[in-house]
């Protein structure tokens, strides 16, 4: 009988109660794994130690990924069998090479060659075993349809770049995990408009396994990091929401996004790029550097030198980020080049009007204080 009722069961019929229950079980999950993970964390001194490039001062459990991890594969196991199966295991399999990449990571450090094979093969699997993959690119330098492995090269590009992207944006408190937050909510809602009721679950759930975690991120005595652990998770989870919203827009030029994917998906990731590519050009062009050298020229900095908290950097980042996302939207029937250059033109001048404000400011300051002393 039961059999019968789920042969006939339709998540799209209920898609309220269904990403309800997706994010409540995330949320039981990680909720009641996070203590098990600190009282492990803290007896057998797995802690994150604050060095010279640090914001924190004090040591701090880094192995928060492991409750989001596990919360995603309950929710997969357990829904997974109602939805699209093939993807979401293979989805779970790439995810479960990172995972323990970053496990291994926060507790005894990686080679750089090691985690970028494990990011090439997990993102491989889900290529060829799926074919989800960034057809074209609507249109933007003339270009709608790629050859397969060009195809398969400029894709395998996107969840390397993300990944390692999301990675680096990891430096203040509450940063990495509301920038999640807020891409899985606009996935979700994209997603739900072309009636992907699997990447909206996933979506939905990655929410549920994220609050609890930022609840303890933000705190003051009972912190916890995400580590290598969460973000390489989170950055491929965000990575193949990225590949399987583009790639799904380009199959039918009716869909609804056809002719706006890949700026809605830009805008979506555009703080993690943005300070991506910002900090790989100072490190190579201006220090003559390599782009891996760690230090303090992250956007995130840039804020807290400037006197901001975490959570205040923290706040204006996304909210910048959901601006730019919403008039995406609204920009979406617009010509696609103009999109794009919208997209990058508004953002650009967002992030960059707090830093200039603080610039007049201070510039102000000293100018009235050369005069008293005159």
């Amino acid at each position: 009988m039961i059999q019968e009722l789920l042969s006939y069961f339709d998540p799209l019929d209920h898609v309220v109660i269904w990403l309800f229950l997706a994010f409540l079980i995330a949320l039981f999950v990680s909720f009641n794994t996070f203590p098990a993970i600190f009282m492990i964390a803290v007896k057998k001194q797995l802690m994150d130690e604050p060095g010279s490039r640090s914001v924190h001062s004090k040591r701090t459990p880094t192995l928060g990924g492991i409750a989001i991890f596990v919360s995603l594969v309950v929710v997969i196991t357990t829904l997974g069998g109602l939805l699209n199966t093939k993807v979401l295991l293979l989805l779970l399999g790439g995810m479960t090479i990172l995972f323990f990449l970053g496990l291994k990571d926060d507790l005894l450090v990686l080679s750089p060659r090691k985690k970028f094979l494990g990011q090439l093969m997990a993102a491989l699997v889900l290529i060829i075993f799926t074919d989800t993959r960034i057809i074209g690119f609507s249109g933007i330098f003339g270009i709608t349809v790629l050859p397969y492995w060009l195809s398969v090269a400029f894709t395998l590009f996107v969840y390397i770049l993300i990944i390692n992207a999301y990675n680096l944006i990891d430096g203040v408190d509450g940063l990495a995990g509301s920038l999640a937050l807020f891409a899985c909510a606009a996935f979700a809602y994209v997603f739900l408009k072309t009636q992907d009721i699997s990447m909206a679950t996933i979506a939905v759930a990655t929410i549920g396994s994220l609050i609890p975690f930022l609840r303890l991120n933000f705190a003051k005595k009972r912190k916890i990091f995400m580590g290598d652990t969460g973000s390489m998770v989170i950055g491929f989870l965000l990575s193949f929401f990225v590949v399987r919203f583009i790639g799904e827009a380009q199959l039918y030029r009716g869909s609804i996004f056809f002719n706006s994917a890949p700026v809605l998906a830009l805008a979506i990731m555009f703080f993690p790029l943005l300070d991506t590519f910002r900090v790989f050009f100072i490190r190579l062009i201006l220090h003559k550097k390599s782009p891996f050298h760690a230090d303090q020229n992250h956007l995130h900095h840039g804020f807290l030198k400037m006197g901001y908290s975490h959570a205040q950097t923290t706040m204006c980042i996304v909210i910048i980020n959901v601006v730019l996302f919403v008039l995406a939207v609204l920009f979406k029937e617009f010509e696609i080049h103009l999109q794009l250059v919208l997209l990058l033109l508004i953002g650009t001048i967002l992030y960059s009007l707090i830093f200039l404000y603080h610039w007049a400011l201070n510039s102000k300051s000293k100018s009235e204080l050369a005069k008293e002393t005159h």
